[in-house]
């Protein structure tokens, strides 16, 4: 059975010549339908460029990305907004809902975008927003909403079109220790409804109970915490 998603030998680089810089440098990893996974490492050791390469957001350098089995060909600028739309949902870490729209209308946008409107998408936004424990704040707006619960709205309007990864890139930054516990427990809840594979960036320590697996990025590679630590 192929993976889910796959990455070969990613690369990307920045900067030309002395100041060329390996943001990730040859990482392999594939990932299983279902999987929750924690990728973690210091600031500035690749995390969020990798997820990024792998989300088909931002072009590798070198290597290949693999999503249900099919590679990611990075040249088709058509096809890539239509593979995000249809395979990969995107949660970050400054929520990014419309200001001016309610939790619902929030969701009801993606949900156009994937071609669902009218009463389906009234009916889906509500679904939605209910599974991750907002049923009753669909009429209201960012602004009267607590940073939690703006990180569900973020994960009901990523599960909108019933992707096969979701992506959260620190996730839990703007939340407290409580908000940020609550919404561990929705991501386990939401991979075991939706058998959706869930990989979340994240620095903290503590939510890497939680995952069936943990991947360690130092210098843009994936690395051995035991072997890599300087107290070995």
């Amino acid at each position: 059975m192929a993976h889910v998603l796959e990455g070969i030998e990613l690369s990307r680089h920045f900067g030309e010549g002395d100041a060329r810089v390996a943001a990730v440098d040859g990482v392999s990893v594939a990932f299983d339908k279902g999987e929750l996974v924690m990728v973690t490492g210091d600031s500035g050791c690749g995390k969020t460029t990798l997820i990024s390469m792998l989300g088909a957001i931002l072009t590798p350098s070198a290597g290949t990305v693999l999503i249900d089995g099919v590679e990611v060909d990075f040249r088709d600028r058509d096809a890539l907004p239509r593979l995000r739309q249809e395979k990969i949902g995107f949660v970050f870490q400054l929520f990014h809902l419309i200001p001016y729209l309610t939790a619902a209308e929030n969701v009801m946008l993606a949900l156009d975008i994937a071609g669902v409107r009218g009463s389906e998408a009234e009916r889906r936004s509500q679904e939605l927003l209910t599974q991750v424990g907002l049923g009753h704040r669909l009429e209201h707006r960012p602004s009267q909403l607590s940073g939690g619960e703006k990180q569900r709205v973020s994960f009901a309007r990523a599960l909108a079109n019933r992707p096969s990864v979701i992506f959260a890139d620190e996730p839990t930054a703007n939340l407290d220790s409580t908000q940020s516990q609550n919404l561990l427990d929705l991501i386990r809840e939401l991979r075991e409804q939706h058998e959706t594979t869930i990989i979340v960036v994240t620095h903290h320590l503590s939510l890497q109970q939680d995952a069936d697996r943990v991947l360690h990025m130092r210098d843009g590679r994936l690395v051995d915490p035991v072997a890599d630590s300087p107290n070995r």
